[in-house]
């Protein structure tokens, strides 16, 4: 492949703003889309966290493309179910962009930690992260299953080697986690002002 895994993502990006700076919502999807490949070559270790980040991708783009003018902006889904009381709901666009964050917090945070440890091996590299960002939201189960997954991530050199392609793997990684985690932040910005940043899982 023409350079990284993160080659698409980090192209995609550069369209996820507005001019007047409002994150839109199809470019954003699209990104944590573009990311997806990169947790397959994790396989089974990662398969959990890919079908909870591609439902919430599909919940929110369920929602999008009912009415593409109206929810052009990211947060306007969320804005419409505060207004209806609905945000609080299990199957809400709240709680998918809610998660989709956490996810994406979770996949940055394991990235930098590739970067920063450079010895770690890989389930260290997982559990880490895993203990900075989703744990805290997870109950019991969540979280055992989630151990449990961890136990199975891939060998790192071996990892890096797919990852990598034919660019330079250890800046795509710095630049992705840099250029995304802002706008993740802002995510959860804008969840913590109308209160529904710290929505736990049952």
């Amino acid at each position: 492949m023409a350079g990284t895994v993160f080659t698409p993502s980090l192209e995609g990006m550069k369209h996820v703003k507005s001019e007047n700076g409002v994150i839109l919502t199809k470019p954003f999807l699209d990104v944590c889309k573009l990311i997806l490949p990169v947790l397959d070559k994790f396989g089974a270790a990662m398969s959990i966290v890919k079908s909870d980040i591609g439902g919430n991708i599909t919940r929110l783009e369920t929602k999008y493309n009912s009415d593409p003018s109206k929810f052009e902006h990211l947060y306007s889904m969320v804005q419409v179910e505060v207004e209806a009381k609905t945000a609080k709901g299990s199957s809400s666009c709240t709680n998918g962009l809610l998660w989709l964050t956490r996810a994406m917090d979770y996949l940055v945070e394991l990235f930098r930690n590739l970067l920063d440890h450079q010895d770690w091996i890989m389930s260290q590299v997982c559990t880490d992260s895993y203990n900075k960002t989703l744990k805290k939201w997870h109950g019991w189960l969540a979280s055992s299953s989630f151990t449990v997954a961890m136990k199975l991530a891939p060998d790192r050199k071996k990892f890096m080697e797919v990852i990598s392609g034919s660019g330079d793997i250890n800046a795509d990684m710095e630049k992705f986690c840099t250029t995304f985690a802002p706008l993740l932040a802002e995510n959860h910005k804008f969840l913590a002002s109308v209160g529904l940043d710290d929505l736990k899982a049952s």
